[in-house]
């Protein structure tokens, strides 16, 4: 009787079976964006373990299994940063393909400040569409790498790959920046990883800014005058000119962070509005010998090209460490009454 009963039920285990499968299938969508959300709201709202640096250092040393504790918790961080790492690494390279792929058409826009008369190619720009300025530069750059001479056979090797690699950089700025903030969110407060999570497509605009002022504003004027400096005649190779112009691109870059770096500063209390008030004069000679150090040319017209944004970003950059300083004065008032 039980094996005739089992043979009747077969097509419904059958079907049975069938339909908890269908029904898996068709919610795993739904439990994906689920389990997604749930990673996020705890990401988000997690509390980190507050305590000194110096009492778990101390700690660590009570007994032998605190101190392989510590151990096994660094060795946890260190993973974590190899992550990171491995994961910017990865996305750099394909970016890097990416730009090795469209070499010659970057090469040729890094070059059209070579042009004779680019200056005025770049002061017509705003009169012109972005395809007739695209067209227009591509054109002028490809002119003039033709007047490149390399010295050494692998000289033309290396600047391709140093051209690639910063537009590689330029490229996956952003990946990189969510991985740096990804390693330091679990040791923030929720309230801060939220706040800190605008700056990463702002680092990203900031870089991208950066190395377009150099390029839009800073290297027509500066490439002139390099060539026509002393009266002497200038024969640019590859390497010489391809190292200047991604060198001052990556640092002009770097140096526009500065708001950011600010606002970090402040958040955590090592920087007060106050003092960025009374000593805006050392920054602004700060400014100008960092400017002097990214400027490949020697005149002040130069230096002051890349000094006026730099000095207009210090300023912005006191606005943002007066929003910073107003709120850890908060979260410390809101600590203090809740202790």
């Amino acid at each position: 009787m039980s094996a005739l009963t089992r043979v009747f039920a077969a097509p419904w285990r059958v079907l049975k079976t069938l339909w908890l499968g269908l029904w898996r299938l068709l919610t795993a969508p739904l439990r994906w964006v689920k389990g997604l959300w749930d990673a996020v709201y705890k990401f988000f709202t997690e509390m980190p373990e507050d305590a000194p640096l110096s009492e778990t250092v101390a700690e660590s040393f009570q007994s032998r299994e605190s101190f392989f504790d510590t151990l096994a918790a660094f060795g946890e961080h260190i993973e974590a940063l190899r992550r990171h790492l491995f994961r910017s690494l990865i996305v750099l390279a394909l970016m890097a393909g990416v730009a090795f792929w469209q070499i010659t058409a970057i090469m040729a826009f890094l070059a059209a400040p070579l042009a004779e008369g680019a200056l005025q190619v770049y002061l017509e720009i705003p009169t012109r569409s972005i395809a007739e300025n695209f067209n227009r530069l591509l054109e002028i750059g490809t002119a003039s790498i033709r007047i490149l001479t390399t010295r050494e056979p692998a000289e033309g090797i290396g600047v391709v790959m140093r051209v690639s690699l910063l537009a590689a950089t330029v490229l996956a700025m952003p990946w990189i920046v969510t991985e740096a903030y990804l390693f330091v969110a679990p040791g923030l407060y929720p309230r801060t990883r939220i706040r800190l999570l605008f700056a990463i497509p702002l680092a990203s605009l900031l870089f991208v800014t950066g190395v377009a002022f150099t390029y839009f504003i800073m290297l027509p004027v500066a490439v002139p005058f390099l060539e026509e400096f002393g009266g002497f005649s200038t024969a640019w190779t590859p390497s010489s000119y391809f190292n200047m112009v991604t060198g001052v691109m990556f640092w002009v870059g770097v140096a526009f962070q500065m708001p950011l770096i600010i606002y970090a500063l402040a958040s955590i209390g090592l920087l007060r509005t106050k003092q960025l008030v009374a000593q805006w004069r050392i920054a602004v000679v700060i400014i100008a010998v960092i400017a002097a150090t990214i400027t490949p040319t020697t005149d002040p017209i130069n230096m002051f090209i890349v000094m006026l944004p730099m000095v207009g970003l210090y300023f912005v950059s006191i606005a943002g460490a007066w929003f910073a300083e107003r709120g850890l004065r908060r979260r410390r008032e809101r600590d203090e009454a809740t202790a």
